[in-house]
């Protein structure tokens, strides 16, 4: 399947997910966040869906969430995160590094993903992101590969200047094996 395709099915199934009502079990609730997880279908461990409500529009958060300049910005795991390849003006594949985590105890993972931005009738968007194979960057013995099955954010508008954002994490960080097979 090529790149594209894969970015658009994964949009679909992000926007299934933040549909589903059904298993979730809330782990965490603030006044400003809610953080639910179910079993993954997709690997052993956890699907999790973060919600919350941020004081921007839905365009100004889609954007800055999308734009890759951005993403080493604000997302203190990320060590870097580098375009790859460009598709198109909403598709791109890019390398990201994370930093170690617990001292230096666990190290280190890197994902090649798929990223895609999707505009929605309703005034909604979707960032997703899918791990692919990409020509060239095999795994390495710097770090583990890890692999993110379809994961990435929903921003929908509440009010002027204000929108909830639902965050889809279905991240396997040990290699990405799947749940059908035995490790």
């Amino acid at each position: 399947m090529e790149f594209k395709a894969i970015a658009q099915q994964t949009a679909e199934e992000i926007l299934a997910y933040s549909q589903d009502i059904s298993g979730w079990k809330v782990v965490k609730s603030s006044k400003k966040i809610t953080v639910s997880k179910k079993t993954s279908k997709l690997f052993r461990g956890n699907l999790y869906r973060i919600e919350g409500i941020i004081p921007v529009s839905t365009a100004k958060l889609s954007n800055f969430l999308y734009q890759p300049e951005n993403r080493i910005k604000w997302d203190k795991l990320l060590k870097a995160y580098n375009v790859l390849h460009k598709i198109d003006s909403d598709t791109f594949i890019c390398h990201t590094i994370t930093n170690s985590f617990a001292m230096g105890s666990i190290s280190p993972r890197d994902f090649i993903d798929v990223i895609y931005f999707k505009h929605y009738e309703g005034n909604f968007d979707i960032i997703c992101a899918r791990s692919v194979d990409f020509p060239g960057y095999p795994p390495t013995s710097h770090y583990v590969r890890g692999y993110n099955y379809p994961s990435g954010y929903v921003c929908s508008p509440l009010k002027e200047e204000t929108c909830t954002v639902q965050i889809v994490a279905n991240t396997s960080w040990d290699g990405g094996y799947a749940a059908s097979v035995g490790c």
